[in-house]
């Protein structure tokens, strides 16, 4: 089941919604369904690097292993 964004041509509101099958989807405040696809991003779950990597004082990177990317970056991001 996908998830597609939206943005109502009608009331601008812009919102995500879940497709099944061949539905087409309306907007939720104004019910139009004169509405533009939006590109979306996707997302990947994951750790911040906070949550595994020392501070950047540190030349170690508890998550990997201190591996840095230029500019001081984790490459695990």
């Amino acid at each position: 089941m996908p998830i597609f964004e939206y943005l109502c041509k009608d009331c601008g509101r812009q919102f995500e919604t879940i497709i099944f099958g061949n539905s087409h989807p309306e907007c939720p405040s104004c019910r139009s369904r004169a509405l533009e696809k939006l590109l979306s991003r996707f997302a990947v779950g994951g750790r911040k690097e906070a949550d595994h990597c020392m501070p950047e004082s540190m030349s170690q990177c508890a998550g990997c292993n201190g591996a840095r990317m230029p500019g001081g970056g984790c490459p695990m991001n």
